[in-house]
């Protein structure tokens, strides 16, 4: 098992591919055969399996989670980010993608992306890639 970090700047509310990111840990690792686990340690950020052959779809997410989670004054945390927190709370901190013959299964149209709903940041996230001992 090997972990690898990697660094990333980060505007007010975006998401940012990180597929490239994910597939340099994979080859440094050597690992043929089994899982990558992506995973954002930052409680206003997240980690997200989406499409990226129409920027329009990036849009649409965030004008979705903006819908979902507006901002209210009667949020009481202090910093005055708590949509940042809602928005990753439903995304998810963390994506598992199964890793088969030295590469990602991802589907044709899916990339890897950094969600960031606050910022701008200077943001860390860590992907592990375990292989898969029992091979036949």
């Amino acid at each position: 098992m090997t972990t690898q970090s990697y660094t990333l700047s980060t505007q007010r509310q975006g998401f940012y591919k990180i597929t490239a990111k994910v597939r340099d840990a994979l080859q440094k690792s050597g690992v043929v055969s089994g899982i990558c686990v992506v995973y954002c340690p930052h409680i206003t950020g997240a980690i997200t399996l989406n499409e990226n052959a129409d920027p329009d779809v990036v849009h649409d997410l965030l004008l979705g989670l903006d819908s979902a989670f507006p901002e209210d004054k009667r949020f009481r945390h202090f910093e005055g980010n708590s949509t940042a927190h809602l928005k990753s709370g439903a995304t998810g901190v963390s994506q598992t993608v199964i890793v088969e013959n030295g590469d990602l299964l991802l589907g044709r149209w899916q990339d890897l992306y950094f969600c960031e709903f606050d910022g701008p940041r200077t943001r860390t996230f860590y992907v592990k890639i375990i292989e898969d001992v029992h091979r036949a």
